[in-house]
């Protein structure tokens, strides 16, 4: 008989949270001879209102990364979350592992529930793969939340030593943790002033691991290993779309100087908002002032909400 896992109760009661708020699981086969989405879309779409999708980074499932997010995005949105290649119930026997296949294949998911016009909000990874998706879907999205997600990032960044952990092979090592002292590693480099690691038990660790990582293992340190591939801030397109990008201060997995200079790199188009006090998982550690930003600029579709957030903004001159 199978021990209790904390983890999956969670998963659980994640589950019914979402069945709540209205939406329900949905499968996608995208038609391209192997690859199937799985998406939580609205069981009954209100016309009256707008299409919010929400892309999920790497590591914990969609819901955990979105469940405290949706009482405060439902009531005024169609909410859909897919689950990404390789998470969830979400897979490909394709090769391609480019956030750019990401960005497709969640587009023909919109499109299988004809949704022509939406703003998206992509946390981490999935920040990578919305602004994909605005790029090569331009008159369908309307605004673009970007979350701790070094869009501007280049390939010699990491050859340079940028990150805090310059070997690829050793970050996926630690994103996609297999033992409780890289799941250790992998909370010290999430949280600014993460909890005592030490006092967390082993047998805990474990059963998240168990939970949340075992399956495709390799596809998803592929997709790690894809993001820098080639990569130059000179083939990076300038997405048209009014964009908020929100950055934890002390983010230790994409460090702040990219927020700045994605900033930069969209001009006017573009807010930036420093969350103070926080680190990667500005989500977790910093919910309200997460939540507050995000509705105050999605709801804002009249006029340009930077000046409401100028005050929780550093000058951009402090990093160039």
């Amino acid at each position: 008989m199978p021990c209790f896992s904390l983890t999956e109760s969670k998963n659980s009661c994640h589950r019914s949270t979402f069945a709540r708020a209205g939406l329900r699981s949905a499968i996608t086969d995208i038609k391209d001879g192997g690859t199937t989405m799985h998406c939580w879309v609205p069981q009954s779409p209100n016309p009256s209102k707008r299409n919010l999708l929400l892309i999920h980074g790497l590591g914990v499932n969609a819901m955990w990364q979105f469940v405290d997010l949706l009482r405060h995005v439902t009531p005024h949105f169609n909410v859909y979350v897919p689950d990404l290649l390789f998470f969830g119930e979400s897979f490909t026997t394709r090769p391609d592992r480019s956030e750019s296949f990401q960005a497709e294949c969640v587009m023909r998911v919109m499109e299988a529930h004809s949704v022509r016009r939406l703003s998206l909000l992509g946390l981490s990874y999935g920040g990578f793969v919305g602004y994909s998706l605005a790029a090569k879907y331009k008159e369908a999205v309307e605004r673009v939340v970007i979350c701790c997600a070094a869009v501007c990032l280049e390939e010699k960044d990491i050859r340079e030593g940028v990150f805090p952990i310059s070997d690829l092979d050793e970050a996926a090592s630690i994103l996609v943790p297999q033992t409780p002292q890289k799941l250790r590693e992998l909370i010290k480099y999430t949280f600014f002033k993460p909890p005592p690691l030490g006092l967390i038990p082993s047998c805990l660790l474990m059963d998240f691991i168990e939970a949340m990582y075992t399956e495709h293992v390799k596809e998803q340190k592929e997709l790690i290993m894809a993001v820098p591939k080639n990569r130059k801030l000179s083939d990076l397109p300038k997405i048209p779309q009014p964009t908020l990008i929100l950055w934890g201060e002390h983010d230790q997995v994409f460090p702040l100087e990219f927020a700045y200079k994605l900033k930069r790199h969209l001009g006017e188009n573009a807010e930036l908002v420093v969350i103070k006090d926080a680190g990667h998982a500005i989500n977790v550690q910093k919910p309200k002032e997460y939540y507050n930003h995000i509705k105050s600029f999605l709801l804002d579709m009249q006029q340009p909400s930077a000046n409401k957030h100028q005050q929780h903004s550093k000058p951009l001159q402090s990093l160039t």
